[in-house]
Order: structure tokens, then sequence, then C-alpha cells
């Protein structure tokens, strides 16, 4: 396959002193794309972070923190100012300005691109002077700086020069100058990009922040858990970022390796679909099943999540009945205790909603490993109420558009949010409306009183009231079942000693605070 590389002004790379260290991390999942715009995806992060900045970041605590805006705050209800960092360079050598903000938060709000939804409410962007952009709105806006983290910030000469100013249509296999090539202002910039290979990033000297002593990334692509372990033990890699859970209990009492871990944000699901008459992959005719709250219900009741936390996933995850974690603003301890494993009472629910003897369906599952495994676990559990699952595995680049186009009857997929619960509750439960909401809400669920709720959240200034707002969000969805809860991960990153990361609970590894020896 013939790559693209990207053209960077080589005095903006840092030279490599002595001591310059070269980190060599793998992981089973590629970023996919370049384009900071078209995905909103945590294997897509994981790449595009380094690259691209956003107007507000992170600090290594996951608190919201100053990054290409030094300041910001509400000029009116309706606006809300940011003054820009100065002298911010462009990996190409070129100066950030007010310009380039505005077309990259318009740009982010394009029909094509993932962080649309997140942009609810914003209207647009306006430059003041060259430091200094006012961000308008069409209601006033409490989520407003949170919710532009992570909306990379691009070059608009570059993009136009290179004919990417709107984003990759991902969904459509679009592929454009700006999925193998980027242009950032952050810490790293792309080297080269090989898709399913590998990724390389090079330290950026002009960059404006403190890090750590890594002057190169070789972000390695390696699916096989065996092969990706055996890349770190014979010293090819120095971290892996998602160890098969198999190991772990074996990697803690290697003393040769460092193991780092932290409780995931996230939250994994099993999402149906409520919208078509007839299920595409199921064997019922001239009816939808998912339809039924006693179906959903009945689900439910036949997954004993605490078994697949044992013996699948050896110990490495939480059952959840919450559908946020407890790191989320607004979480509710009571909601986080499941329905009771229960195949009876599965039976008897299918039995009451018409169907006595079951019915077939196909579950979708992206291909990595404990997912799939977790996914026939599901498979074998369900028949045993009648429910006859066909499992799917598929790359993500099959599995994902199968999400954002809502063509899957039955899927297991997981949601990494912010501290805030409306992006998340935004993103997979409210109505889709095809531009800023619902683009991950695969099911295509709909719930009028849910969607006013959530709306609502997204302009009540008052934190209190906030968290009202989300905890009766969270009640009706426990309640409803649009989607259903099952764990959250452990998150476990291994590596040889020397190395010391800060490890942030969505599985992102921010290269800019690694440090070797």
């Amino acid at each position: 396959m013939r790559v693209l590389t990207t053209v960077l002004a080589a005095t903006l790379l840092l030279a490599a002193p002595a001591g310059a260290k070269t980190l060599r991390y793998a992981s089973g999942f590629d970023p996919q794309s370049m384009d900071p715009h078209a995905l909103a995806l945590l294997y897509h992060s994981r790449v595009n972070t380094q690259i691209y900045e956003s107007l507000v970041g992170r600090d290594r605590e996951f608190r919201l923190e100053p990054a290409l805006a030094l300041a910001w705050q509400p000029l009116d209800p309706k606006t809300w100012r940011f003054r820009l960092r100065p002298g911010v360079r462009f990996h190409d050598g070129t100066t950030l300005d007010a310009d380039d903000v505005v077309f990259s938060i318009e740009r982010a709000m394009a029909k094509n691109s993932q962080r649309s939804g997140q942009l609810r409410g914003v209207i647009g962007a306006r430059k003041v002077d060259p430091l200094t952009v006012d961000v308008l709105l069409a209601a006033p806006d409490a989520v407003l700086p949170e919710k532009l983290w992570p909306i990379g910030i691009m070059s608009r000469a570059w993009a136009e020069k290179h004919g990417v100013a709107l984003p990759q249509d991902y969904n459509a296999k679009q592929e454009t100058f700006a999925v193998r090539n980027a242009n950032g202002t952050g810490p790293f910039a792309l080297k080269r990009y090989e898709p399913d290979t590998r990724t390389v990033l090079a330290a950026h000297a002009a960059w404006w922040g403190q890090r750590g002593n890594v002057t190169e990334a070789v972000y390695t692509v390696i699916q096989s858990d065996a092969t990706r372990l055996a890349a770190l033990a014979s010293g090819q890699v120095d971290l892996v970022i998602d160890p098969p859970y198999q190991d772990i209990a074996r990697l803690k009492r290697e003393k040769k390796l460092q193991l780092a871990e932290t409780s995931d944000i996230g939250t994994q699901y099993l999402g149906f679909d409520q919208h078509r008459a007839q299920l595409e992959s199921g064997d019922v005719k001239g009816r939808n099943p998912f339809k039924e709250l006693r179906v959903r219900r009945a689900v439910y009741h036949a997954i004993d999540v605490d078994l697949i936390v044992r013996k699948v996933l050896r110990g490495q995850a939480t059952p959840t009945g919450s559908f946020v974690s407890r790191l989320v603003d607004g979480y509710v301890a009571d909601l986080d205790r499941r329905l009771p494993y229960d195949p009876a009472a599965a039976r008897a629910l299918l039995k009451e909603a018409g169907y006595p003897n079951g019915f077939g369906v196909t579950l979708d599952c992206v291909n990595a490993t404990y997912r799939a495994a977790v996914c026939q676990a599901l498979t074998a559990m369900l028949a045993q109420v009648g429910i006859r699952v066909a499992f799917q595995p598929s790359p993500t680049a099959l599995f994902f558009p199968k999400l954002t186009q809502a063509t899957s009857s039955f899927f297991e997929f997981g949601w990494s949010p912010t501290t805030d619960a409306w992006q998340m509750l935004n993103a997979t439960v409210r109505s889709y409306d095809g531009v800023a909401s619902g683009a991950f809400n695969a099911g295509r669920y709909s719930n009028a009183r849910l969607d006013t709720l959530i709306d609502s959240l997204r302009v009540e200034p008052d934190l209190a009231r906030r968290r009202a707002l989300v905890g009766e969000a969270l009640r009706m969805l426990h309640a409803d079942l649009p989607l259903l809860p099952l764990y959250r991960r452990t998150l476990a990153w291994v590596m040889r000693p020397g190395i010391r990361v800060a490890q942030w609970p969505n599985d992102v590894l921010e290269l800019r605070w690694v440090q070797m020896d």
C-alpha cells in the first residue's frame, strides 16, 4: 500500500539529542483516520489527540485545563469569548490564529463530522481579533467549554490547500488527504501513517507546553493478543495498552514488567434496534421483539454478568446496572444494582410478550478478543432462555459504521464519556435528528420526555439542578432499558520498567507525560 506522508517543516521536528527516547507502544486497534473531525472513537483519539489540540484540554488528573485557549468567559447568555494562546505554531511552521479556530469549529459542525453531536447548540464562531474568538450559541449552554474538548484545531490554510475543508465521510469510506496526513499544533507531529500497521509520531519542538523525554513514538497495531505480548517480552515494544485479560494476573507477578491500572470512566452496553417494524437480522416476521420492554428485560435477566466478569474478563471489570460511572457528575449509586440473573423470569417475560419459543437474531460485536469472548458468552446465555443468537464479529472499520448508520439489530458497544453526563446522553439515547443529536443512538430509540430532559440539562446552569436532571434521566433509562449496561473495565497497561505514565480513565495514553529511563 502506498503511504502518503505528512510534509513537515524540518526545523519544527525535535532533533534527537543525547538521551532522546523512542517509545514503541502497541494496541490491537488502528486509529483509522488522521482527520480530527471524521471520527469520535476511542481508538481514533489515542493517536489523534497527540497531534491536534483543542481550545480546552485535560490535566494529569483528567480535569479541564487551558490548552489553545488561555482563558474563557461568557459575555452574555449566548456568547462565550476565548482568548488564544499567543505564538502557537502548527507543525508546518505557520502560526495559529483566530481564523483557524473559527474554521475548525465550523468544520467540526459539518454533517460528516462525528464531533458535530457534541457541539449541539453551537451555531458558529466569530473572530474578534487575531487572538480572540467568540463562540455563538442558540441558547445558554451549561456544558461549554467542556464540549469543546476534544475538538481538534486545524490550519485553515493547510486544509484548503489540500482540499479537506470538510471532514472525511468515514461511513462512505471516503479517502482524503487528511486521512493519512496531519498538521496540528500538538506535542507530536505525524511522520508516517500506515493503516492497520503503524503510526510514527515525532516530538514538535515548537510546542508551547512541557513534556517528558519521548522524542519519537511508534504506535504499532498488533491484533493478536499473544503476538502483542510476545513483542513486549522480546523487547520489540515497550508498552502494551490493551493486554489480554487472561494474562493480567501473570503479568502482575512478572518482575521484568510493570502494570498500571485504573477504573474506566466508560461502560459496555448491549443495544437493540427499536425503530424498524421488523428486525433486519431476525427470524420474526412482521414484528420487532426489541420494541417490547418485556423482551429487553428478558435479555437483562438472561445475562449473568458476574460470571462473565469472573470467567471471561478474569476479574478485570465491575458489573454495573448504571448507565454512567461514578466518575460522571450526577451518577446515582442506587442505579448501579443490576436486575438479578434469573433465566426463569426471562422465559416468563418472553412468553408474556408473545415469544414463548423465543426468536432468532444476529449480535454484532467488534472483533477485539475480549469483546468477542464476551459476546460468545452472551450468545450461550441467551440460548438458555430461547433467544437464538448468531454472533457476528467484525473489524472496527465495518463495525462502527453499523452503529452510526443504525444498520444492526442487536449490538455490543462501549462509550467513554467526559465527566459531564450530557454528551453521553445526547450521543447515545437522545432521538436521532441527523444533525447534532443521537449520532451513536444505533437503535434509534426515541423518547420525547427523555429528549426534553437531555436538552434541559444542556442549558441548566445550576449545578444542583443539573445533577437532579441527570438523576431523572438515568432513572428513566433504568426503567425503559433502551440499552443494557453490562460492566466497566479495569484499564491495564503493561510496560517494561523505567517508564512512567499518567493514566487517564478513558484509556488514552498521553505521550506528553511519558518519562523513560
